[in-house]
């Protein structure tokens, strides 16, 4: 780094303390991220770098992992730094102008296995009616695809379990109907008619109505999204199975798997409550993914 280099980065640095009144913790972040950039170049002087030597820059940075919001700071360290030298004269025309954060390219979504998903199912102990409850809950995620939230926000009222169907309340209040395996509706008209009444004891529960919820707690309040969430983790981490799981991994499985049993990708569109077709193409990317790798590990010549 040379005499000019050092200067502009104290000018900066004083800059952002005198002027922007920056607190000592983002002064020291800005100045780190503005060395590191400079050290980057290589030789190549700040004031000579244009739009697509900083963008470069943000990617090489992008294989280190850091978080979003730490990208986010480094780029905003390089359009203050440009903005500084801009207004200083030290540069005719400021680079980082329309700089932004490149985007990250979307991860598949993860999803188990019917294996995975049986063993899971096959450890929820439903010996108390907690755990049947559970249970309940895990095949409901597994056959409908359905969200957490919508779930829980179940009433009887949404409940056609002659037909095996469910009506939920998406994202925007948006209106669908899922249908339930015969194993889930076997088990959902179990909890219905045992479990659900011995789940609140000392509690008054009240009658069965149309405005009911479906799934309580132990104080016959509605079931919250946190206990499911900590209801499967607690049987995936008895059973140490290597894969993080939450309830919206069964909407993943539950889409990934009719993909590739040949379902028809507006079908599954309907089912999931996607706005739009786009969002729903993921699983196509996923099913071809599991191709791949099958391919790869039966045939002889595949690599």
């Amino acid at each position: 780094m040379d005499t000019k280099e050092k200067e502009f980065i104290n000018g900066f640095k004083t800059y952002l303390s005198v002027e922007r009144n920056f607190s000592e913790h983002t002064l020291s972040a800005y100045y780190s991220d503005i060395v590191s950039f400079i050290l980057w170049l290589d030789g190549t002087s700040c004031v000579n770098a244009d739009f697509n030597k900083l963008r470069e820059y943000l990617h090489f940075i992008q294989r280190f992992e850091y978080k979003k919001t730490t990208i986010a700071r480094k780029t905003a360290s390089i359009r203050t730094f440009y903005k500084y030298l801009y207004r200083e004269r030290y540069i005719d025309t400021n680079p980082a102008v329309s700089l932004s954060a490149p985007k990250k390219p979307k991860s598949l979504p993860k999803f188990l296995t019917t294996d995975e998903i049986e063993k899971i199912l096959n450890n929820i102990k439903i010996e108390t009616p907690a755990g049947f409850r559970n249970r309940v809950i895990v095949e409901l995620l597994w056959a409908t695809g359905m969200r957490v939230s919508e779930l829980s926000s179940l009433n009887f009222g949404d409940l056609n379990i002659e037909e095996n169907e469910i009506k939920v309340f998406g994202k925007g209040a948006k209106e669908r109907i899922v249908l339930i395996s015969d194993r889930a509706k076997q088990y959902l008209q179990q909890y219905i008619k045992t479990a659900r009444h011995l789940l609140a004891p000392g509690y008054d529960i009240g009658e069965i109505s149309e405005s009911s919820p479906v799934f309580i707690n132990s104080t016959g309040y509605r079931l919250q999204n946190n206990t499911i969430r900590k209801a499967i983790h607690d049987v995936v981490e008895k059973i140490e199975l290597p894969k993080k799981v939450t309830p919206h991994v069964f909407r993943h499985s539950f889409a990934t798997h009719l993909i590739e049993n040949g379902a028809d990708l507006r079908v599954v569109q309907e089912l999931l409550g996607h706005a739009g077709i786009s969002n729903t193409q993921i699983y196509t990317h996923i099913s071809m993914k599991r191709m791949q790798d099958v391919y790869e590990q039966a045939h002889p010549h595949a690599e």
